[in-house]
């Protein structure tokens, strides 16, 4: 009898959640994949490899976030480009060169240019916009990747809204909420960038993509690929280690 009580319990928890899933709307699904993402806090080391129809080249990175309005990313290796810093303080974007001494504050009109030469923008690295914030989405359907059945969502930006794309268009697992697949088109229609999540594994008790994959639909053999070393979520990082001063001296 207590092992039939237990089965009907579980059963009911397991509908209810079903239930609680399928009534989810478009934004509350892209709320709940991005807040899994990033935690209230992110601290992470990770690869980024740009790859070119003659060439390959690899750079390794340290990255801090808490919230949406601070994150830092600093670059490790290599040698040539070790030290060199990207910080987002609520609205304001910042880039430390230590080369040549500077720091130099990024206006609007440079989100959309390459980050370090690879196929991601400054606004994709710092995310200058908000997919929940600046975007309305709509819920087109559901289709399949990789296996794992995925919310297919439109983003549509917002009347000034600071966005750099005419529309996203994202696929989430429709049980941990990952983003898997997301397309980006520029405000003509054209599709720009495809960005696949790839290697799905237990990222600090979190189930994450942990390659990022973007390909350019208009460059043949163009792709960069950000494979995250490891990841930790919830750490206590105060609000005064994202400062232009600390992102000088960060190691």
């Amino acid at each position: 009898m207590k092992r039939l009580i237990l089965a009907v319990l579980a059963f009911t928890l397991m509908m209810s959640t079903a239930a609680y899933a399928q009534n989810l709307t478009a934004k509350e699904i892209i709320e709940k994949a991005d807040q899994k993402a990033r935690g209230e806090t992110s601290i992470g080391e990770l690869k980024m490899t740009i790859v070119r129809p003659t060439w390959k080249r690899e750079m390794q990175m340290k990255s801090w976030s808490k919230g949406t309005e601070y994150m830092l990313i600093l670059v490790t290796a290599p040698a040539r480009d070790k030290g060199t810093a990207f910080l987002k303080r609520e609205n304001e974007i910042w880039n430390w060169q230590p080369t040549i001494d500077r720091t130099i504050k990024l206006p609007p009109s440079m989100m959309m240019q390459s980050w370090m030469g690879s196929d991601f923008t400054n606004d994709d690295l710092v995310r200058e916009s908000s997919i929940v914030k600046d975007y309305t989405h709509e819920l087109l359907g559901r289709e399949t990747i990789d296996g794992r059945e995925c919310y297919k969502i439109q983003l549509t930006p917002k009347e000034n809204a600071p966005v750099v794309w005419g529309k996203v268009i994202s696929w989430i697992d429709t049980k941990e909420f990952m983003q898997l697949k997301t397309e980006m088109y520029d405000e003509d229609g054209y599709l720009v960038n495809t960005m696949y999540g790839k290697n799905v594994r237990d990222m600090d008790g979190r189930m994450l993509p942990s390659v990022l994959e973007v390909i350019p639909a208009d460059e043949e053999g163009h792709k960069t690929i950000v494979e995250y070393l490891s990841l930790e979520f919830n750490e206590p990082v105060k609000e005064a280690f994202f400062s232009v001063q600390n992102m000088k001296r960060v190691r």
